[in-house]
Protein backbone atom coordinates (compact mmCIF):
# COMPACT_ATOMS: atom_id res chain seq x y z
CA UNK A 1 0.00 0.00 0.00
CA UNK A 2 1.33 3.46 -0.94
CA UNK A 3 1.95 6.00 1.82
CA UNK A 4 -0.67 8.69 2.25
CA UNK A 5 0.03 12.01 0.62
CA UNK A 6 1.22 14.65 3.07
CA UNK A 7 -1.45 17.12 4.13
CA UNK A 8 -1.02 20.70 3.09
CA UNK A 9 -0.28 22.88 6.08
CA UNK A 10 -2.77 25.59 6.73
CA UNK A 11 -1.07 28.96 6.64
CA UNK A 12 -1.13 30.76 9.95
CA UNK A 13 -0.06 34.00 8.34
CA UNK A 14 -2.53 36.60 7.23
CA UNK A 15 -2.65 36.95 3.46
CA UNK A 16 -0.32 39.58 2.05
CA UNK A 17 -2.15 42.78 1.29
CA UNK A 18 -1.55 43.91 -2.27
CA UNK A 19 -1.98 47.61 -3.07
CA UNK A 20 -2.80 48.77 0.44
CA UNK A 21 -3.90 52.41 -0.09
CA UNK A 22 -1.57 53.83 2.57
CA UNK A 23 1.45 51.97 1.20
CA UNK A 24 0.49 52.92 -2.37
CA UNK A 25 0.43 56.59 -1.35
CA UNK A 26 3.89 56.34 0.25
CA UNK A 27 5.41 54.68 -2.80
CA UNK A 28 3.70 57.08 -5.22
CA UNK A 29 5.15 59.98 -3.24
CA UNK A 30 8.63 58.44 -3.37
CA UNK A 31 8.35 57.78 -7.12
CA UNK A 32 7.24 61.38 -7.73
CA UNK A 33 10.09 62.76 -5.62
CA UNK A 34 12.56 60.56 -7.51
CA UNK A 35 11.15 61.81 -10.85
CA UNK A 36 11.59 65.45 -9.77
CA UNK A 37 15.17 64.74 -8.70
CA UNK A 38 15.87 62.95 -11.98
CA UNK A 39 14.65 65.65 -14.35
CA UNK A 40 16.19 68.35 -12.13
CA UNK A 41 19.51 66.45 -12.02
CA UNK A 42 19.53 66.78 -8.23
CA UNK A 43 22.38 64.34 -7.59
CA UNK A 44 22.06 64.52 -3.82
CA UNK A 45 18.37 63.62 -3.89
CA UNK A 46 18.89 60.94 -6.54
CA UNK A 47 21.52 59.34 -4.37
CA UNK A 48 19.21 59.29 -1.39
CA UNK A 49 16.56 57.31 -3.30
CA UNK A 50 18.93 54.41 -4.11
CA UNK A 51 20.02 51.72 -1.67
CA UNK A 52 23.69 52.38 -0.83
CA UNK A 53 24.87 48.82 -1.33
CA UNK A 54 27.14 46.89 -3.73
CA UNK A 55 24.12 44.72 -4.68
CA UNK A 56 22.06 47.62 -6.04
CA UNK A 57 21.52 47.35 -9.80
CA UNK A 58 20.72 49.88 -12.49
CA UNK A 59 20.57 48.64 -16.06
CA UNK A 60 20.32 51.64 -18.35
CA UNK A 61 19.85 52.17 -22.05
CA UNK A 62 23.60 51.84 -22.63
CA UNK A 63 25.12 50.73 -19.34
CA UNK A 64 24.91 47.99 -16.73
CA UNK A 65 25.71 49.41 -13.31
CA UNK A 66 26.31 47.06 -10.41
CA UNK A 67 26.61 48.60 -6.97
CA UNK A 68 25.71 51.99 -5.64
CA UNK A 69 29.22 53.36 -6.31
CA UNK A 70 28.87 52.70 -10.06
CA UNK A 71 25.42 54.29 -10.13
CA UNK A 72 26.69 57.36 -8.30
CA UNK A 73 29.70 57.70 -10.66
CA UNK A 74 27.46 57.35 -13.72
CA UNK A 75 25.10 60.07 -12.50
CA UNK A 76 28.00 62.44 -11.72
CA UNK A 77 29.44 62.01 -15.25
CA UNK A 78 26.12 62.20 -17.13
CA UNK A 79 25.28 65.45 -18.94
CA UNK A 80 22.73 67.54 -17.04
CA UNK A 81 20.96 68.81 -20.18
CA UNK A 82 18.00 67.17 -21.89
CA UNK A 83 16.68 65.29 -18.87
CA UNK A 84 13.11 66.63 -18.97
CA UNK A 85 10.53 64.04 -19.95
CA UNK A 86 6.80 63.50 -20.07
CA UNK A 87 5.54 60.51 -18.12
CA UNK A 88 3.03 58.70 -20.35
CA UNK A 89 1.95 55.97 -17.95
CA UNK A 90 2.80 54.81 -14.45
CA UNK A 91 1.94 51.55 -12.72
CA UNK A 92 2.72 50.92 -9.05
CA UNK A 93 2.06 47.65 -7.26
CA UNK A 94 2.76 47.15 -3.57
CA UNK A 95 3.15 43.81 -1.83
CA UNK A 96 2.68 44.00 1.92
CA UNK A 97 4.13 47.09 3.54
CA UNK A 98 7.78 46.84 2.48
CA UNK A 99 8.02 45.87 -1.23
CA UNK A 100 6.83 47.58 -4.40
CA UNK A 101 7.40 47.85 -8.12
CA UNK A 102 6.99 51.03 -10.15
CA UNK A 103 6.97 50.98 -13.94
CA UNK A 104 6.43 53.86 -16.29
CA UNK A 105 6.71 54.89 -19.89
CA UNK A 106 7.96 58.32 -20.89
CA UNK A 107 8.93 60.48 -23.84
CA UNK A 108 11.67 63.11 -24.11
CA UNK A 109 11.36 66.18 -26.34
CA UNK A 110 12.70 65.48 -29.80
CA UNK A 111 12.83 61.71 -29.19
CA UNK A 112 10.56 59.51 -31.31
CA UNK A 113 11.13 56.45 -29.15
CA UNK A 114 9.24 55.65 -25.97
CA UNK A 115 11.30 55.11 -22.84
CA UNK A 116 10.51 52.49 -20.23
CA UNK A 117 11.60 52.49 -16.60
CA UNK A 118 11.05 49.81 -13.99
CA UNK A 119 12.11 50.14 -10.36
CA UNK A 120 12.02 47.75 -7.43
CA UNK A 121 11.44 49.61 -4.17
CA UNK A 122 12.01 48.24 -0.65
CA UNK A 123 11.15 49.95 2.62
CA UNK A 124 14.27 50.21 4.74
CA UNK A 125 15.05 51.89 8.06
CA UNK A 126 15.67 55.18 6.19
CA UNK A 127 12.47 54.86 4.12
CA UNK A 128 11.71 53.63 0.61
CA UNK A 129 14.77 52.91 -1.56
CA UNK A 130 15.32 51.65 -5.11
CA UNK A 131 17.23 48.36 -5.02
CA UNK A 132 17.04 47.60 -8.75
CA UNK A 133 16.17 49.69 -11.80
CA UNK A 134 15.99 49.21 -15.55
CA UNK A 135 15.66 51.83 -18.28
CA UNK A 136 15.24 50.99 -21.96
CA UNK A 137 13.87 52.43 -25.20
CA UNK A 138 11.47 50.99 -27.73
CA UNK A 139 10.89 52.18 -31.26
CA UNK A 140 7.40 53.47 -32.05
Amino acid sequence: MAPAAPRARASRRAPMRVDDPAVMAEVAEAVEAYERALVGNDLGALGQWFWHDPRTLRYGAGENLVGYAEIEAFRAARPAAGLAREVLSRHITTFGSAFATASQTFRRDGEARVGRQTQTWVRQAQGWRVVAAHVSWMDR
